[in-house]
């Protein structure tokens, strides 16, 4: 955000990330699987031609990063041509695989070779326990930690991906630390939302939220890595309000910024709000992205529900709208992990 002119609504030209969730199949069986993940590939997936397509439209727009994810995308066979045609058609390429035996020192030169500039791995608590438990197969934390060194080795920039939820979020120092330990380019911290196999009984409140906020700012402040949130944008209000950013600077969010594609081509503002508004077989993305009706008001953040609507941090956060939509079925309604109280009902009320 830092230098970028601020417009109404930059993102409305088209998506800076595209998700494609390549296949639901994957040998884990996480308690928090956004996708309820399947053993087996669903034989409604896109096709390898139907994938083409797809990053041949991304490739015309060339302002997109390309992430491949699932399931588990080594699931399908024909990933490696998936990313050695999208890295020459030019898009960036990263790849979320997990952390299975077909992850292996040969898979990742695979991908290597094929064009991916990055993997991102899963990390779910600072002690094997904890992310065991999480991940529910036993030796993951392990196999999550020699499989980063392979990817050291093997020259891929690393990011983590954490999901943040009751069983870890006091670990997050901890966390921290070791993501720093394995030369992580970046940390990618998940707030969870209730969508798939989680439960709402999993996620923080908004006073635990805060919490989290505080210490995830403690680590950045020495941090040798980039620190990201996913679905938690009212992080980006917490270090505005201690590092005096403008309020009225554009974050991405859910349809803002940022667009998912399903196994099956469902074009949705982002995974974890499973709203479809087009399928990429009969649809162009950006044509979906641009006008439909959902996704241009879900980059008006003035038009919600509630205190969202009322924030001067707004543009900056605009609150998941996922998580909105999983906790009250209205994905335009107010942030229910957000315990800021915007200036203008604060004055309202006489706080």
């Amino acid at each position: 955000m830092t230098g970028v002119p601020y417009s109404k609504h930059m993102y409305d030209d088209g998506p800076r990330i595209v998700i494609w969730e390549t296949t639901r199949a994957c040998a884990l069986a996480c308690v928090h699987c956004r996708a309820e993940a399947i053993p087996h590939r669903d034989p409604r997936e896109l096709t390898t031609a139907e994938a083409y397509a797809l990053i041949d439209e991304l490739a015309a727009w060339g302002k997109a990063i390309f992430i491949l994810t699932g399931g588990d995308p080594l699931m399908r066979p024909d990933i490696f041509e998936i990313v050695a045609y999208a890295a020459q058609k030019g898009l960036r390429v990263a790849v979320s695989p997990s952390a299975t035996g077909r992850l292996t020192a040969r898979s990742m030169a695979q991908l290597i070779d094929a064009g991916c500039k990055r993997i991102s791995l899963s990390l779910d608590g600072a002690t094997p326990g904890v992310h065991d438990a999480f991940r529910g197969v036993r030796g993951a934390f392990e196999r999550t930690l020699k499989l980063s060194l392979t990817a050291q080795q093997a020259g891929m920039e690393l990011q983590i991906n954490t999901t943040i939820a009751l069983h870890n979020h006091q670990q997050i120092s901890e966390m921290g630390d070791l993501v720093m330990s394995l030369g992580a380019r970046v940390w990618s911290v998940f707030f969870l939302v209730p969508v798939g196999r989680a439960q709402r009984e999993q996620s923080l409140d908004a006073a635990q939220t805060e919490q989290a906020f505080a210490e995830l700012y403690r680590v950045a402040k020495h941090a040798s890595f980039a620190l990201k949130t996913t679905e938690a944008p009212h992080y980006r209000r917490f270090v505005a309000q201690h590092e005096g950013m403008p309020a009225r600077s554009e974050g991405i969010g859910d349809g803002k910024g940022f667009v998912f594609i399903s196994h099956v081509g469902e074009i949705q503002p982002s995974g974890f709000l499973p709203i479809t508004c087009g399928n990429v077989r009969d649809r162009s993305v950006l044509d979906v992205y641009r006008n439909d009706r959902i996704m241009r008001r879900l980059r008006r953040p003035e038009t919600f529900v509630g205190k969202c609507g009322a924030c001067e941090y707004h543009d900056l956060c605009g609150g998941s709208r996922a998580r909105a939509y999983a906790y009250t079925g209205d994905s335009f309604a107010s942030e229910p992990t957000c315990g800021y109280i915007p200036r203008k009902l604060a004055a309202l009320a006489g706080i």
